[in-house]
């Protein structure tokens, strides 16, 4: 059987995959500068036959062409940006790159679909249609390589009936896989917002508005948003997370900035939120005699798991592993630009377990100790390989 060929040839290529893991691991990028990485990936798929293209500047897209023609076509999608973070961990394979770590295991995707496509192109002749690869930059940063990847066609010539990624998740024992149907991760907008006043001095504050004051205020009313107009039943997060204005102890200033963050898994409600954020920013600054204005970037949308096709790669994953190692995966108010993809054609995100208590493999992602327990690799890599080559999009 095809499963389990892939299952023994995952095992049997583990310590490449870890010596692939390590190397990524070492020379991590941030987003949209991924040049090494991209080369990297390209020199892989070229010493395994794999023909590829190149997407922007730093994106990756390859295809495997199986032996039984048809019109079929799934796309496995991975990340492969890094974070602005200081590694902190002592193995020998630490981030050789100062303030830059993967610290979200985009090292890990990488290497599963890179281990993927070698296990794929070893078996294409029992494959049905094509398996389209993308290997994506900058998930990390606005305005997120899917939607550059999304405009630059990489959903065309040949178009996948669906989308697979997985994610790590420190959460999860090693060993272990989990799907979610419908909303599985939040959209996420950013909100800037500046206060502005004449300003003056402290012992005199009758004569000027306070921006400190001001902001003061707004930051506090701002969570009647959630409190008092979401419904309770629709997850959604609003936090202000810098204030910044103000040089001495006796001067008003007259500027405060503010920044955070609103996540949301209802994209009507997603949009009133931005109409009601802007509205109490502006009449409590006029209330206060200051002015305000409101900038909402709006981010990535919610991921949306394709019920169909999530329950597809369910049972799939079952059958590779077993019901008890497949599990229901958590909601989270945290972001993914997969979410582009969901919206334009059927997606399934799911999850990998990298958690080890008895290695000490605990810390969660974007921390400076994140690290997974390496057995994961072979079951991602397989994992990723199995669905791309049996799940039957046409009954989607």
């Amino acid at each position: 059987m095809l499963q389990q060929k892939i299952k023994d040839f995952a095992a049997q290529h583990q310590h490449e995959w870890v010596a692939v893991r390590r190397h990524l691991h070492k020379h991590p990028e941030l987003s949209f500068q991924e040049f090494n990485t991209a080369q990297y990936i390209q020199n892989y798929l070229q010493k395994i036959g794999v023909a590829f293209s190149t997407v922007t500047e730093t994106g990756v897209v390859a295809l495997i062409e199986g032996g039984k023609k048809s019109d079929r076509c799934i796309a496995l999608r991975a990340d492969m940006d890094a974070l602005p973070i200081t590694e902190e961990n002592d193995h020998d394979f630490v981030s050789q790159t100062p303030g830059i770590m993967h610290a979200c295991g985009h090292d890990v995707h990488t290497t599963c679909l890179l281990a993927a496509a070698k296990i794929l192109k070893h078996f294409s002749h029992e494959i049905d249609g094509t398996v389209k690869l993308i290997f994506q930059p900058g998930e990390e940063k606005h305005p997120g390589g899917a939607s550059l990847f999304i405009r630059d066609g990489v959903l065309q010539n040949p178009q996948p009936q669906g989308i697979l990624a997985l994610h790590v998740n420190p959460l999860l024992p090693v060993g272990k896989i989990s799907f979610r149907e419908g909303v599985v991760m939040a959209s996420a907008d950013e909100i800037y917002i500046t206060v502005r006043a004449a300003g003056g001095h402290a012992a005199a504050p009758h004569l000027t508005a306070d921006p400190v004051l001001t902001a003061s205020q707004i930051v506090v009313a701002l969570q009647q948003v959630i409190s008092r107009n979401k419904n309770p039943f629709s997850p959604s997060v609003l936090s202000v997370c810098a204030i910044n204005g103000g040089t001495a102890t006796n001067i008003i200033p007259s500027e405060v900035k503010m920044m955070g963050t609103f996540r949301a898994m209802d994209e009507a409600w997603r949009f009133k939120a931005h109409t009601l954020i802007r509205k109490i920013v502006a009449e409590i600054a006029e209330g206060c005699g200051a002015t305000a204005e409101t900038e909402i970037l709006v981010g990535y949308p919610a991921v949306e798991n394709n019920a169909a096709l999530t329950q597809s790669a369910k049972e799939l994953a079952q059958q590779y592993l077993g019901n008890e190692w497949v599990e229901e995966t958590e909601l989270r108010m945290g972001a993914e630009d997969f979410g582009y993809y969901a919206r334009e054609i059927p997606g399934c995100f799911f999850r990998l377990g990298t958690r080890n208590e008895k290695k000490n493999i605990v810390h969660n992602v974007h921390t400076s100790r994140f690290d997974i327990d390496e057995d994961a690799l072979a079951l991602g890599a397989g994992m990723m390989a199995w669905l791309g080559a049996s799940i039957n999009v046409n009954q989607q």
